[in-house]
């Protein structure tokens, strides 16, 4: 008989970013695998989830009666071997954790780069401290094992010394079902697209492209994602004021046949994040063939190795620096790199392979 999974996820909208759509890529394959049901909140435009039950369930309300009968009620109708939450944070992630866990069933935890050293100094006293108190630290070590994506993640988690049974299991994607670039020719287009947020580095990106003016001639510079209006606004007031209103452009969140466009006719994608646990953009940009450059707060050292992009220090200057080379590659360059990445990710990052893995985490706990 096959194992029964829940994931719980507090949302599955196209808006979550990178942990919504890990959820649609892994309950493909992990459903031909298992019986897989995904605990979620309502939204506005959830993805469409195969091989699984999607259960929408109430937001957590403390004291509420209601919220924990039915909660418990839906645990105790799936009977599930293994519970398996993907965030932290929120109350309703160690609420569930904990309602699950007093039944008696198996859980993982797995923190979506959300325990990495630089998210948790972020309003490190007026909320992580409190949070850490009141329910994230007892999570942390009460869960059976916590699944990391990268080697460096698991190593911050380590020495955070909270829990130390510790799985890797690699994010991947369904490299099948996405086209690889036919031709790179130049475009002259350059791509980042992710949250705007903060995190992402994307005033390195603003930085870098006013020193590069005279290179940048010509260029545009695609920014697509969504993120908080006020560090929008910043964004663009930072253009502005910089007179980079003609190479550097915001156009807000793009999703489905638009996204694959914009990795097709991109030369290359740019990340110059703080920190990722994984990169799921990195990923998609990869398999469609657009050489990358991100940083070393991601785990994608193989972009150097496997010379399929540039894996760099963070900061304004070593982009200044890796943009300048990369603006003078021929398109046979582009297209080695590109076809390069899309090897990368067949062979190390597949969708099935994760998902072979994580059944190995979830049978390690019997």
């Amino acid at each position: 008989m096959s194992m029964k999974i829940i994931h719980y996820i507090p949302s599955i909208d196209r808006t979550w970013g990178g942990t919504s759509t890990y959820m649609q890529v892994l309950a493909k394959p992990l459903g031909e695998l298992a019986e897989v049901h995904i605990l979620t909140h309502t939204s506005d435009n959830p993805l469409p989830m195969e091989n699984c039950k999607v259960h929408d369930i109430p937001r957590f309300r403390p004291f509420s009666g209601i919220w924990k009968k039915t909660v418990v009620g839906l645990l105790n109708s799936i009977k599930p071997d293994v519970v398996h939450i993907n965030c932290c944070w929120t109350p309703d992630c160690a609420m569930i954790q904990r309602l699950a866990q007093k039944q008696g069933y198996k859980m993982v935890l797995t923190p979506h780069g959300m325990l990495e050293p630089w998210i948790i100094q972020r309003h490190y006293w007026t909320r992580k401290v409190p949070a850490l108190w009141l329910y994230q630290r007892a999570a942390i070590q009460k869960a059976d094992c916590i699944q990391a994506t990268a080697e460096s993640e698991r190593d911050n988690l380590l020495k955070l010394g909270y829990n130390s049974n510790i799985k890797v299991v690699k994010l991947g994607i369904d490299a099948d079902g996405i086209e690889m670039k036919k031709s790179w020719k130049k475009t002259r287009q350059i791509l980042f697209l992710s949250r705007v947020h903060v995190k992402k580095g994307i005033n390195f990106l603003i930085e870098a492209a006013a020193e590069l003016r005279s290179e940048l001639q010509g260029y545009k510079i695609i920014v697509a994602g969504e993120g908080d209006a006020a560090y929008v606004a910043e964004m663009k007031q930072m253009i502005s004021d910089l007179g980079l209103q003609d190479i550097v452009q915001l156009i807000g969140g793009v999703y489905g046949n638009e996204k694959w466009r914009l990795f097709q006719t991109s030369d290359f994608f740019v990340l110059p994040t703080h920190s990722e646990n994984f990169g799921l953009a990195i990923a998609e940009s990869l398999a469609s063939g657009a050489p990358v450059i991100t940083t070393v707060g991601t785990p994608w050292n193989d972009l150097n190795s496997s010379h399929a992009g540039a894996w760099i220090e963070i900061g304004t200057q070593p982009l200044v620096a890796t943009l300048r080379q990369f603006l003078a590659l021929s398109d046979e360059e582009l297209g080695t790199m590109g076809r390069n990445g899309r090897k990368l990710i067949e062979t190390k990052y597949s969708a099935k392979v994760m998902a072979e893995e994580m059944m190995g985490v979830y049978q390690s706990l019997y």
